[in-house]
């Protein structure tokens, strides 16, 4: 075997490496537990290393050089998530460790990796033990020390990957969030995995077909141990930046997002710098990095809302479409829709799922109505292209889900009409902010105040399934019982149905309730709905109880408490 390792050797070992992952990515996703329970670990890594691998196969690279450079350069663009972007960093550091190499021997790809290593701790401003940083840098370390022995890129690479086996064994002891769940760093063995893939190229062997993985379910992390209340900050911020200038010094960004957040990381090369951070105020990060440049790119997803669906064993909700919106903004496709011309100031949008709802929506006079909910997070596209629908000069949307309300947000500005989000996190607090419209106010603001005052006057509660067994918050869960959630957090469990609606329908006697609604499920029928609402007119006495077909998916009952 030539111990030279080439360019084209390198792309070929990149695009193994990837196809590895992706083969793999559920059975990561499954263990994924840090910095909380997203569970998209194996997606973000194996959609970061394929922009490189879909770049890499339009070109031929005549250097290693030019092989690295090529996919340090897609991995910055292309990362998502924490992983994703210390991966970046990973070959970043591994492509400068390469620089003005046409090839390179076992000795120096071993420096490589530790340059690697360097580059993804500067970036990380607090560095913590048993992630994937604990993973690369003492395999790294090992690859080096082999190196030294003399060892081929073959030998050091295998020393490298069983170093980093061993180091990842041990992360569950390192790192308390993994110790609670009882599972390895999802980073860590995603990167691991990718290194296998690139050692099985080097050695000639096939690429590994993608398949959907049923193994190591039975190691699947605890996700459920994890309560909402143990995240510090909500908004997990990806961004990326055009810079003004090459040599602009981050420094101080860097300090100033860390005074904002946790889990920060900058990755950077001559033309853009990409942001992670967790935050609660995404918005004041934004605008702080653009004094630095152009944005170009932003995902924000609710790491909060995230963990409360796997709580309830549903599947967390992510934004896994950024090539397609990057896509569509830099065609202009998004701002090329055809507007509707105004003939009346005010116009309304809901979104809900469920065909019941929707008519309501419709019936309190929402002009249009965009299908999605938990679950089913519909795209800023496609609340853009109802909005253009209204014919009206100010649209107020109510997206009913902390998930949607970024997405919505970002249609202002997208639109020739002026777009007014209220911040609605429920299907109930959107009717609510509807019951409150003046049609006939002469101020929108007017509109926009009495809409969101009304918000806190209504508590949602809701009925949905354990998926899993799981011991949450001192409940211990078993797959197939009924949970009932008030406000997003658990409120209670049990085989029966009918017990949880009693003790909702004592909660809403408790909290003197003048107006309960029950809105029932697709899955529910008109008569066991009707004997829900007895129940809480039996409970609630001197309330006015309505009990109404909703059609939503997931939910059995969603419950308006006012």
């Amino acid at each position: 075997m030539n111990e030279q390792l080439t360019g084209s050797v390198f792309k070929q070992m990149v695009l193994h490496g990837a196809a590895a992952i992706t083969a793999q990515k559920q059975s990561i996703n499954d263990l994924n537990v840090f910095p909380v329970p997203d569970g998209d670990t194996g997606t973000n890594m194996s959609m970061t290393i394929n922009t490189a691998a879909a770049d890499l196969r339009k070109k031929d690279p005549q250097s290693l050089e030019q092989a690295a450079s090529v996919t340090a350069s897609a991995l910055l663009r292309g990362a998502r998530g924490n992983s994703g972007v210390i991966l970046s960093l990973l070959f970043r550091g591994l492509s400068k460790g390469l620089k003005g190499m046409e090839t390179c021997d076992g000795a120096a790809f071993a420096n490589a990796m530790q340059e690697g290593v360097a580059s993804a701790y500067k970036a990380v401003m607090k560095p913590a033990e048993g992630t994937v940083l604990t993973v690369s840098r003492l395999a790294a370390k090992r690859a080096c020390e082999v190196a030294e022995e003399g060892g081929s890129l073959e030998q050091i690479l295998e020393a490298a990957i069983s170093e980093g086996y061993t180091t990842l064994a041990q992360t569950t002891d390192m790192n308390p969030v993994l110790k609670k769940a009882g599972v390895v760093d999802a980073g860590g063995k995603g990167y691991l995995i990718i290194l296998e893939g690139m050692l099985a190229a080097y050695r000639g062997e096939p690429m590994p077909e993608v398949a959907e993985e049923s193994e190591m379910d039975k190691n699947k992390a605890d996700f459920v141990a994890l309560s909402a209340e143990e995240i510090t900050f909500a908004f997990d911020t990806v961004f990326i930046v055009r810079k003004n200038k090459p040599d602009v010094c981050l420094d101080p960004l860097r300090n100033y997002l860390n005074s904002i957040g946790d889990s920060l990381v900058i990755g950077e090369d001559d033309e853009a710098f990409k942001v992670h951070v967790h935050t609660n105020i995404p918005g004041d990060a934004l605008t702080e990095s653009q004094k630095y440049g152009t944005l170009e790119l932003a995902k924000i997803e609710n790491m909060r809302t995230q963990a409360d669906d796997l709580a309830a064993g549903r599947k967390a909700q992510s934004t896994d479409d950024l090539d397609a919106v990057e896509a569509e903004l830099e065609s202009g496709e998004a701002c090329g829709h055809v507007v509707a011309e105004p003939t009346k100031r005010y116009g309304f949008l809901a979104v809900c799922a469920g065909d019941g709802l929707a008519s309501l929506f419709k019936d309190l006079g929402v002009d249009g109505v965009v299908s999605g909910g938990q679950t089913m997070n519909p795209s800023t596209e496609s609340i853009l292209d109802e909005i253009d629908k209204i014919p009206a000069e100010i649209v107020f949307v109510l997206p009913n889900n902390s998930n949607i309300i970024m997405a919505a947000q970002q249609c202002q500005g997208l639109t020739e009409k002026q777009v007014v989000v209220i911040p609605t996190k429920t299907v109930p607090q959107g009717i609510t902010a509807m019951m409150n419209v003046d049609f006939e106010a002469a101020d929108p603001k007017d509109i926009e105040t009495a809409m969101t005052d009304s918000l806190s006057s209504v508590t949602t509660a809701q009925i949905t399934y354990a998926a899993r067994n799981s011991d949450f918050d001192g409940f211990e869960i078993n797959e197939g019982d009924y949970l009932a959630l008030e406000e997003g957090k658990l409120f209670g469990t049990d085989r029966d149905i009918t017990a949880l609606l009693r003790k909702l329908a004592q909660e809403a006697n408790g909290k003197e309730a003048a107006f309960v609604s029950l809105f029932y499920g697709e899955d529910v029928s008109e008569a066991d709905a009707q004997a829900a609402g007895e129940l809480f007119q039996e409970a609630c006495p001197e309330a006015e109880i309505s009990v109404l077909p909703g059609g939503q998916p997931v939910y059995y009952y969603i419950i308006s408490i006012e």
